[in-house]
């Protein structure tokens, strides 16, 4: 009997948000979802992280509608699941539970099977109320435990922070952390466990250590979750793979990479070598390849590489006897805990299959691709780039200070845009934290919820005025208003609930979509009424056109009898 593996595909949200900034539009999903039905995956990742907002903002389509066409399309087939930061949702500030239980409850019904759901600083006690509406409501509560690495102090700064009497706090994320917050996750009601690694800084032989810890110690289904920026994505898939993770996530080929997951194709080979069944038809795979490849070229002005993978056939190809070997050595090495030959003998098959380099800066860094590109965006902005070094110096003492959140979204934008912020205090000749963004004040304050190292109260008390953590009290929250458009025909903006909701998570972007929608109505209303009555004008022309000159002039002697011939001025005549 073979072992089992379940793929989760992540192209149509995380693939091409990944690689194409969440561009492709409902046409384009719509090609290739008759043979997603076909390819018989596990679950499909369609919805949340930048979905709803990007299609509303850039191209004016309707995220429910979204995601309810892709569940008529795909059925039962595939497990349809989507992102959720839990109690921030899409958010910094908590919502109270009636907007998260509203949020689920739709999104379940319209078609979400499975939630993901994770904290920005892995702090459980924002996921629980979405645990519960997610279960209540008959969807799969999927907990996320992001990854994360300690913050990387020279030797110099550790010596110095010895000296002074400060020594630096280290080993935070150990296994036993992740182990702990899975185990309570799980207590909580959690479905299944993703090891979700964002920014795709797992090695392999941490990979393995965890998943083999994880698996141990639960009792529900371990998905594995990375990116290929840094180079450890394929290696360390493989690696959760041979250590028994349940579920692996992966993009079909002309998604994968880069930015992005691994390929499926070449996990699927890996698959093939080992006797593991993923259940999935790789012959719709090919054909949904061969589209997404089409579909990449008219994503072009979005896409940050220049060349595609190879166009490769995993049914009918064959490959190299170099490149096979390879296949057989990494799993090999991947079985044996050699990290380093593993990563060569992945390196190499990427290569071949001419997927984008390792960012080094990243890998260096060790930040999340996209946490570096916005210090460099930002300080290029303000023609500052020659600060970036010194910020990526800061970015460990930003983040201690703040209570050494995990470098996920958005908490790795908060401490990047904080170090820049430092960065350009010290040029200036100012203390650092001269300048703070209100999101790094209320991530001090405790807003967002507790950093897996307490801040100090002194420092509490510099940036956000107090020494107590203070948590956000969803008691001060206040919903969005839903105006009534009195010129449209007294419509309001929102029509249902999930349009409010859309509203409540994305005000700025949804009331601008929401009032166009609206316009457009009462616009498409008018079109509809002049378009009837010259309908039926046309009609009565034609019906005309068609009587006989008899017909014609009883017609007219007909209405000139039963003309009303008084006048109201007539009715008036003699009246003073």
């Amino acid at each position: 009997m073979s072992k089992k593996l379940l793929i989760r595909d992540l192209t149509l949200r995380d693939g091409q948000q990944s690689l194409f900034a969440t561009r492709m539009t409902q046409a384009q999903i719509d090609r290739v979802l008759p043979l997603y039905r076909e390819a018989n995956f596990y679950a499909m990742e369609v919805w949340g992280g930048a979905v709803p907002d990007s299609i509303m903002r850039y191209l004016n389509e309707n995220p429910w509608h979204r995601l309810e066409k892709i569940k008529e399309a795909i059925g039962e087939v595939s497990k349809l699941t989507a992102l959720s930061r839990g109690r921030n949702l899409f958010g910094y500030n908590p919502y109270p539970d009636d907007v998260i239980d509203g949020f689920n409850r739709n999104a379940i019904k319209s078609g979400i099977g499975i939630m993901r759901i994770f904290d920005a600083l892995n702090d459980t006690d924002n996921i629980g109320s979405t645990i519960k509406s997610v279960k209540e409501n008959g969807g799969i509560a999927d907990c996320a435990v992001c990854y994360t690495v300690d913050p990387y102090f020279s030797a110099i700064k550790r010596l110095k922070a010895i000296l002074t009497a400060k020594p630096l706090q280290t080993h935070i994320f150990t296994d036993q952390y992740y182990l702990d917050k899975a185990l309570k996750l799980q207590e909580m009601g959690a479905d299944m466990i993703s090891i979700k690694d964002m920014a795709g800084l797992i090695p392999p032989l941490r990979t393995g250590r965890l998943v083999r810890l994880l698996k141990k110690n639960l009792t529900i289904p371990l998905d594995f979750h990375t990116h290929c920026t840094p180079g450890y994505g394929l290696a360390s898939t493989l690696m959760a793979i041979v250590n028994g993770a349940d579920i692996v996530d992966t993009n079909i080929m002309s998604f994968s990479g880069g930015t992005a997951a691994a390929s499926y194709e070449i996990i699927q080979l890996f698959c093939n070598r080992m006797g593991i069944d993923t259940g999935v038809n790789a012959e719709a795979v090919v054909k949904i390849d061969a589209i997404l490849r089409e579909i990449r070229l008219e994503l072009a002005q979005y896409d940050q590489y220049s060349e595609f993978p190879r166009e490769f056939n995993i049914v009918s190809d064959k490959l190299p006897k170099d490149i096979d070997e390879l296949f057989e050595l990494a799993i090999a090495y991947a079985k044996a805990d050699k990290e380093e030959d593993l990563l060569n003998a992945c390196s190499r098959i990427e290569s071949y299959f001419n997927f984008p380099e390792p960012d080094e800066k990243v890998k260096e860094a060790e930040v999340p691709g996209g946490m570096y590109s916005n210090m460099l965006a930002q300080l290029k902005e303000l023609k500052l780039e020659k600060l970036l070094p010194r910020t990526l110096e800061l970015i460990p003492s930003v983040r201690m200070d703040a209570g050494c959140p995990p470098l996920v979204t958005p908490t790795s934008q908060i401490v990047g845009a904080q170090a820049v912020n430092c960065a350009i205090d010290e040029s200036k000749g100012l203390p650092v934290y001269t300048t703070k963004s209100i999101q790094f004040v209320n991530l001090v304050k405790g807003v967002y919820g507790k950093t897996p190292v307490e801040v100090d109260p002194e420092f509490r008390f510099r940036i956000a005025g107090v020494r107590e953590e203070t948590a956000y009290d969803t008691k001060f929250y206040k919903r969005q208003e839903n105006p009534v458009f009195h010129e449209y025909g007294e419509v309001k903006l929102a029509a249902d609930e999930k349009e409010e909701l859309l509203l409540e998570l994305f005000p700025t972007v949804a009331s601008s979509f929401l009032k166009q929608k609206v316009e457009q109505k009462y616009l498409d209303e008018i079109h509809r009424v002049e378009e009837a009555k010259r309908l039926k004008f046309e009609a009565e022309k034609q019906a005309y056109n068609e009587l006989s000159p008899e017909e014609k002039q009883q017609r007219l002697l007909d209405g000139l009898y039963h003309y009303n011939w008084t006048s109201d001025e007539d009715d008036t005549l003699g009246h003073s």
